[in-house]
């Protein structure tokens, strides 16, 4: 090899291996810069189907509940229903002693017929004279009517004079008033007499005491008043009961509704038709159908609640009892494909400049909505699963070349865990979990959690990280 090439060659050499070097330098450096920034979990924003729903709680009630009570004094001969028993209308629920009013009813009868036959006897004495006038009358009219025809007969022949054909007519004339009198003779002795008048009197006053009678006992026997069914007995047989106190307490038989107060926040999102899922904690797997059937047109000012009712949209469940608490939850928005980001990673809401750290939890150990600061209100008996009417605008810190850099979002729809983003991210955008140490330039290394919105099955978890999963679990109230 050529002598003086030799030391080219070296120098090549060094260059290359200095210049390695320096490279295996700068890639520690980095390596070690990378090392030293803070790890943060990095959430994708991707699309995926958006539900927003409400949850709160409801009782079951009937349309209308009426109280049984006694009307009379008296013991209790039996009691034929029990609690929970379906009832017919006019079915008898209680039957009160009624051995006296039964005797009153006897007598009562009894003295409306001695008055009928005290009118019957009177009408008939009274009737029998004016009866034979009056017969005796029609006959004599009768009579002067022939005596009439023959003396017109005679005259023509001329065997009578005009005189005595006048003299036949007078006599007609008077045997028709003789027999109208009669007529109305029997008229007044069947309806208008003193005494008949006093015995019809007595008859009517008879008929009432029998009508009276019926009812007192009629009072005794406590039926039904519809179809329904016995929620409460409070009655027992050989028991003293007085007017006023309620024995049984009845639901009428009618659709069941559901109840609830809501807290008047969330009215705007309530509309009737909504479609909802309710569940008794002791019947957790039995859930049923419902929708929004009204929505009270005030207030409540004491509690700042509005109610809401809903009706079951298939046979009510065999479980469901008068006054029973269950969970509802509406589904108030739904969104098929919706570019989606958890809560957790909001920074701050535009409109209302406040610093948001993902989801807040709601009093009580509760999931709920709830305002920065601002707790549910006192007595309120369910809470809701969605934050109320969302900002217009939120930051949050994308990852960047290795640092955290802040992007202001549009939200849209917005529930618990998630929000809707309309524009500022898209697809695969690697958004930081917000934290209030992690500051906007910030050097971080993403750590990619895995989410997706929607309950349990939603909860995010970090790799192979069990307890970040719990942490956003957590971070998020559900």
């Amino acid at each position: 090899m050529n002598q003086a090439a030799e030391p080219r060659m070296h120098r090549r050499w060094k260059t290359v291996a200095g210049g390695a070097a320096l490279l295996l330098a700068a890639g520690a450096g980095f390596a070690v810069w990378q090392l030293r920034a803070p790890q943060v979990d990095a959430l994708p924003v991707r699309y995926a189907p958006l539900v927003r729903t409400l949850q709160f709680s409801a009782r079951v009630a009937t349309l209308s509940r009426v109280d049984v009570g006694s009307t009379i004094t008296g013991r209790v001969e039996a009691v034929r229903v029990t609690e929970g028993a379906p009832v017919r209308q006019g079915d008898v629920l209680v039957q009160l002693e009624s051995d006296e009013l039964r005797a009153a009813l006897a007598q009562a009868q009894a003295s409306a017929q001695q008055a009928q036959a005290l009118l019957a006897g009177l009408r008939s004495s009274g009737r029998s004279a004016a009866e034979a006038a009056q017969a005796q009358a029609q006959a004599q009219l009768r009579a002067a009517q022939a005596t009439l025809v023959r003396a017109q007969q005679l005259v023509v022949q001329g065997f009578y004079s005009a005189a005595q054909l006048d003299e036949a007519r007078r006599a007609v004339d008077v045997a028709q008033a003789q027999a109208r009198s009669a007529t109305a003779q029997v008229q007044a002795n069947a309806d208008v007499g003193t005494e008949v008048v006093q015995a019809q009197a007595q008859l009517e006053l008879a008929r009432a005491g029998v009508t009276a009678a019926q009812a007192r006992l009629a009072q005794t026997a406590l039926r039904a008043p519809a179809d329904a069914r016995v929620l409460l007995r409070a009655v027992e047989q050989g028991q003293i009961v007085q007017p006023g106190k309620a024995l049984l307490s009845l639901a009428l038989a009618g659709p069941t509704q559901l109840v609830a107060q809501v807290d008047e926040r969330f009215l705007e999102q309530l509309q009737v038709g909504q479609p909802a899922s309710v569940v008794a904690d002791a019947f957790a797997d039995q859930r049923f159908a419902a929708r929004v059937l009204s929505i009270a047109p005030a207030v409540d000012a004491q509690r700042g609640a509005i109610e809401v009712k809903f009706a079951l949209l298939e046979q009510a469940p065999s479980y469901l009892r008068e006054d029973m608490t269950l969970s509802v939850e509406v589904e108030t928005a739904r969104r098929a494909r919706a570019l989606v980001l958890p809560q957790a990673a909001l920074r701050s809401q535009g409109a209302a400049g406040a610093l948001t750290l993902g989801a807040q939890s709601a009093p009580d150990g509760q999931t709920g909505p709830t305002v920065a600061g601002s707790p549910a209100p006192d007595g309120q008996s369910g809470q809701g699963t969605i934050l109320p009417a969302p900002a217009a605008q939120a930051q949050v810190l994308v990852a960047e070349q290795g640092r955290a850099q802040p992007r202001t979002i549009t939200l849209g729809l917005r529930t618990l865990d998630a929000v809707e983003v309309l524009s500022g991210l898209t697809e695969g955008d690697t958004v930081l979990r917000a934290d209030a140490a992690l500051q906007p330039g910030a050097r971080v290394r993403p750590r990619p959690v895995v989410w997706a919105p929607g309950g349990a099955a939603g909860a995010a978890r970090a790799g192979a990280a069990g307890d970040a999963g719990a942490a956003m679990t957590n971070a998020m109230g559900r």
